[in-house]
């Protein structure tokens, strides 16, 4: 397979999945949670609090890894291994161009200033369980 395969299959998996786990470093060992995933492009977005851990440790250290796409139905689930690093944006645009009903559960809305937005920059991704050509790897560096 083609780089540009590895690329529109990587695509159609941040497409179909939103659900998927963000690792960030704390303590230089790994901290691992499930996280909801929207994307431009290769680029992951994901809703926060400013008062989580998680936002302590991409201050401390940006480097991040996000498992997304394994259905956990069998050994032949396509899923990417996304590498990379977090930005966190702040500010009412950030938050109204990623807010939907849904994180009413969790803020009162794109106004309320403790959500923010971890901007995942890809550094790789690698397409796992894509049949004979496991892992193909997209570099973005």
């Amino acid at each position: 397979m083609n780089k540009l395969d590895a690329k529109e299959r990587a695509l159609a998996i941040m497409d179909d999945y939103k659900v998927g786990s963000l690792a960030t470093v704390k303590n230089g060992k790994p901290h691992s949670r499930y996280m909801t995933f929207f994307h431009e492009k290769f680029t992951l977005f994901t809703p926060t609090s400013k008062e989580t851990y998680k936002t302590e440790e991409v201050e401390e250290n940006p480097a991040i890894h996000v498992l997304l796409g394994y259905d956990g139905e069998g050994f032949g689930d396509e899923f990417i291994e996304f590498q990379g690093k977090a930005v966190i944006r702040e500010g009412k645009e950030w938050r109204e161009r990623f807010w939907n009903d849904t994180m009413g559960l969790y803020f009162d809305g794109p106004e309320d200033e403790s959500m923010i937005i971890l901007e995942l920059q890809p550094e790789t991704i690698r397409l796992m369980n894509s049949k004979d050509d496991t892992p193909e790897t997209v570099s973005f560096t």
